[in-house]
């Protein structure tokens, strides 16, 4: 047993009777947290005495919430978004595939995920694991799961994972630290995915996301697992340009997380595609708002879907597309 943990017992023992002072320790969702700790995952009397001194220990930031809400790929236009499209991330992307060509290659080989693709995600994340996050896990989550007007359900339960995930791995829940949302690592997994995604890449006998060569294989892993019937398609394009003949069909379906339609079915929306697509290829239409109002057309493809499967924003994964266009040819990116 690690060290923290003998003494996080002896701990929890003696300042179990002082958490009811504490904000979060004694609150109603509390005991349903330990409850599902104890019968889902497998928590003994110990180990809920830590999980509870830790909730404890938690503090509450409620402008984590203000910044969940207003995160910019829900606020932003898509000119002020891609200006994270920025010369620093492309050198450096360019330089994190130099650095890392071998393991981006093992990732390529055992996953199929472009290179460039994954050096983007890890670059609009977090400047390729330069800016992992400040704020303590245990609080953001706390705060999230318990206080969150709309989203407090599925950050709930994203504090019950970080509770098992840092009994699992001897970590101790005030020592972690994330983004707003509580977010981890240079691949900013949020706990669950960090649990079932991860992978030790670099075989050190620990998957540590805070690693680059593990954030790196894990982001392939999770392209391809995270959903399988979005997984990331081997050697094909995210997207290709489009224009509206004419004016787009009011039924249209904009900026959607899934491909709503079939290529075949685009003509009649009034979408056209300077490539020809197979009538059956699943395809989306991707509408990007620009500062002077007008709109930027693209027809989002199956690999595109796949990144957005990382995060549900139309802006984010287009960011992502466009950053791996501009820091490496790869036959899985759209043309220039």
């Amino acid at each position: 047993m690690n060290d923290w943990l003998k003494s996080g017992c002896l701990a929890a023992s003696l300042l179990l009777p002082l958490a009811a002072a504490a904000q979060y320790a004694e609150h109603p969702e509390t005991k349903g947290i330990l409850e599902t700790l104890r019968s889902e995952y497998g928590f003994d009397s110990a180990a809920l005495a830590r999980a509870q001194s830790a909730l404890g220990d938690a503090r509450t930031l409620p402008q984590l919430i203000v910044r969940e809400q207003t995160a910019p790929e829900r606020t932003e236009t898509w000119t002020r978004y891609a200006s994270r499209i920025d010369a620093a991330r492309i050198d450096n992307g360019r330089k994190l595939l130099r650095d890392h060509a071998e393991t981006l290659a093992r990732v390529e080989a055992e996953f199929g995920v472009a290179p460039s693709v994954v050096a983007a995600i890890l670059g609009i994340e977090t400047r390729y694991g330069r800016i992992t996050g400040n704020v303590r896990v245990l609080d953001a989550l706390a705060t999230q799961g318990y206080d969150h007007p709309t989203r407090s359900p599925f950050f709930r339960s994203e504090l019950i994972e970080f509770l098992a995930f840092c009994e699992e791995t001897g970590r101790d829940p005030r020592t972690p630290t994330g983004s707003y949302a509580g977010a981890m690592g240079a691949a900013q997994f949020m706990p669950s995915n960090y649990r079932r995604l991860a992978v030790d890449f670099d075989q050190d006998g620990d998957r540590d996301l805070w690693q680059l060569d593990d954030a790196i294989g894990s982001i392939g892993r999770y392209l391809v697992d995270y959903r399988p019937a979005q997984a990331w398609r081997r050697g094909e394009p995210l997207m290709v340009p489009a224009t509206v003949s004419g004016t787009l069909a009011d039924t249209a379906k904009v900026n959607q997380r899934t491909a709503e339609y079939r290529a075949g079915d685009l003509s009649r929306l009034g979408i056209r595609t300077k490539d020809t697509l197979p009538a059956e290829t699943p395809a989306g239409i991707i509408a990007l708002t620009l500062e002077d109002g007008s709109t930027e057309y693209w027809v989002g493809l199956p690999n595109f879907y796949a990144v957005m499967t990382y995060n549900p924003r139309t802006y984010y994964a287009m960011a992502v597309a466009q950053l791996a266009r501009a820091i490496g040819d790869d036959p899985a990116l759209p043309s220039r």
